[in-house]
């Protein structure tokens, strides 16, 4: 409960707000997800903020958090692509009826990393606006919440984040982990590990 509220006060404080999202905040792990992503939204909502996630079921984009504030680089589900990569484009649900790409006729499959060929023109625009924000932060007061960030992707969230903390003095991480809380020596002195599953944490927070 100290941590909890430690970091509530810090989110108060803070100029710029950084928040990564991992496997943690799957649907599939946190059947109220929704809950959660509501409850996010309502302690930020007056802070200048930046979300990427490399969840890939798509909920946080139904969630009433600002899309034009969240960027999900491993991209999502609900957004449909040819399986052959035939064409660039990127269809949102149920644009295409029958599932089946218009072009090559071979079925659609989600807009993820997991595709055979991941058509990465899906979630470019919003990457790059997070790194223009990113790079407003510099001696900023920048907070960062690193919220169930494993090694599935490290170079998406977890080392970039690390490398955030290093250049930025101003800044403060906390990186919260039901199994890989550990942090490198050189950024211990302005980020904390929490090893707590970050989706339970943030439910009492």
């Amino acid at each position: 409960m100290v941590e909890q509220r430690r970091i509530l006060e810090e989110i108060a404080a803070c100029d710029k707000l950084l928040i990564g999202i991992g496997e943690e905040w799957k649907k599939e792990a946190v059947p109220d997800i929704q809950n959660l992503y509501e409850k996010i939204d309502k302690l930020i909502k007056e802070k200048d903020y930046f979300i990427i996630t490399t969840v890939t079921d798509g909920e946080i984009l139904k969630s009433s958090l600002e899309p034009g504030r969240i960027t999900a680089p491993c991209g999502n589900v609900t957004w449909r692509q040819c399986s052959k990569s035939c064409t660039k484009n990127i269809w949102e649900p149920g644009e295409v009826a029958d599932d089946i790409c218009p072009y090559c006729k071979a079925p659609m499959t989600g807009n993820t990393i997991e595709a055979e060929n991941y058509i990465e023109e899906g979630y470019l625009p919003q990457w790059n606006a997070y790194t223009g924000w990113l790079a407003g932060t510099l001696n900023k007061n920048l907070l960062i919440l690193e919220l169930g960030v494993g090694f599935g992707t490290p170079t998406v969230i977890r080392w970039p984040f690390e490398k955030t903390v290093s250049v930025n003095r101003k800044s403060r991480m906390y990186r919260i982990h039901g199994t890989f809380a550990q942090l490198p020596e050189e950024i211990k002195e302005r980020a904390e590990g929490i090893l707590e599953n970050s989706s339970e944490f943030f439910r009492y927070l």
